[in-house]
């Protein structure tokens, strides 16, 4: 698969990666910083998402307007988002105009204002936020699953915070993360689309050239002593209950993650895997049904979820666990196996047709790995999955002492809580 992709690091420590892509028109660049979530303590949660905000809110130079209408109006498209690993801040313009577009997110990230009065406008904006989140109940099961899978850890906790963290959030704290985890060792530029590899490299170089290198933001690992709890169970008056299943899970860097993809396609990723076509098609308990998973550095998390009627709470999940213990018991048959290989690499050829596709595979392989991962090496690991491999895995993370269960449901009582945690029980080993 066509991926030219070549990368240098900075005398500072600041790396730059491009894939050139000569026959288009656009080009994809973006900032990465390697911080998030997990990067905060309890007091400071919700500050990455916080920073990311205020980036946009002006520079000593520009302000929010210059910024937006600057790449806007030029027919660009420029946003951010903030994991619990990561930070990225992106733009996808005419080749033309990447020299300008890459100076404004260079001013952004070296100058930001944080002018006090946009800190107070923007901690409103994203209370807000939190709100809108709360009424989406697949959001709130969501972060109620996170909660129990890590128990008391970074990890575990909101990435946009709460209102009460929010509010201890000052000028200076903010100032204060910023200028500790954005540093050379931990920031990655990287650029898709008709560039030259050298030029790039200049320019970010004679942009970056104030910025002296500092000790790379550290986080506290999940260890065993990490406590995992089996259920978390709240009622709601909604007209629909919301279910997250999660089995706590090995990091990124464990070789079964290309069968943890197989297996999760298997399981739920599409309108052919099995959750579909027995929770949806076959039984009609739920309209949205499905599989993913998320890989940390040494954790991670496969999840089910699923909007359901509210009154089959416990068929679903029996049906659930039903198809889990079938993985276990049964090894995955030829044309379905080849069927979840082939959407793997055919979803990955149509992500990497875009300059912005392979910006962000680019940006996202090389901050988490180290380099980037090559197409090619990943189409081979995964045509590489056998049935075997797929069944093993499944012996090893569908247990259930690896298993939590959120449930957001109008009704409920102790009862179901019992039943449910019964029908969890059911897991073979």
């Amino acid at each position: 698969m066509f991926f030219d992709v070549h990368s240098s690091r900075l005398p500072n420590g600041v790396r730059v990666a491009t894939a050139r892509i000569p026959h288009v028109q656009s080009v994809a660049m973006g900032v990465w910083i390697g911080v998030g979530g997990r990067y905060e303590t309890r007091t400071l949660g919700g500050v990455s998402h916080f920073i990311e905000h205020l980036l946009f809110k002006g520079t000593e130079k520009l302000s929010a307007r210059d910024i937006s209408q600057s790449i806007e109006g030029h027919g660009g498209y420029c946003n951010a988002f903030t994991q619990e690993e990561m930070t990225c801040y992106y733009a996808r313009v005419a080749f033309n105009h990447m020299p300008r577009v890459l100076s404004i997110l260079g001013d952004m990230y070296l100058h930001p204002r944080f002018d006090p009065s946009d800190i107070d406008k923007e901690r409103d904006v994203i209370v807000e936020e939190i709100r809108m989140y709360q009424d989406r109940p697949e959001h709130v099961v969501q972060e109620m699953l996170s909660d129990i899978l890590w128990k008391d850890h970074e990890l575990g906790r909101p990435l946009v915070g709460t209102p009460e963290t929010l509010t201890g959030l000052s000028r200076e704290r903010l100032v204060a993360f910023k200028r500790k985890k954005y540093v050379p060792d931990n920031t990655l530029w990287t650029f898709a689309g008709p560039v030259d590899h050298h030029a790039c490299v200049d320019r970010v170089a004679r942009l970056m050239k104030g910025l002296k290198n500092a000790p790379e933001p550290t986080y506290t690992l999940v260890t065993p002593s990490v406590a995992q709890e089996r259920m978390a169970l709240k009622a709601k008056d909604i007209e629909q209950s919301h279910l997250a299943m999660g089995f706590r899970l090995f990091g990124r860097f464990d070789k079964r993650r290309y069968t943890l993809k197989v297996l999760s396609v298997i399981l739920g990723e599409n309108m052919s895997s099995r959750l579909f076509q027995i929770v949806r098609e076959k039984h009609g308990l739920a309209y949205s049904v499905h599989s993913s998973f998320q890989l940390f550095a040494e954790t991670g998390v496969l999840a089910i979820s699923a909007g359901l009627d509210k009154a089959k709470n416990e068929k679903a999940l029996s049906l659930i666990v039903r198809e889990l213990n079938r993985l276990k018991e049964e090894t995955v048959g030829a044309h379905e196996l080849k069927r979840a290989r082939e959407y793997i690499v055919g979803q990955l050829r149509l992500g990497l047709e875009s300059t912005s596709g392979q910006m962000m595979w680019m940006g996202e392989s090389i901050l988490t790995y180290g380099r980037a991962i090559t197409p090619d090496e990943f189409i081979e690991a995964v045509s590489a999955v056998t049935a075997d491999d797929v069944q093993k895995l499944a012996h090893a993370i569908l247990r259930d002492r690896c298993v939590s269960l959120s449930l957001l449901s109008p009704g409920l009582s102790d009862k179901d809580g019992e039943r449910l945690k019964t029908i969890l029980e059911e897991l073979s080993a």
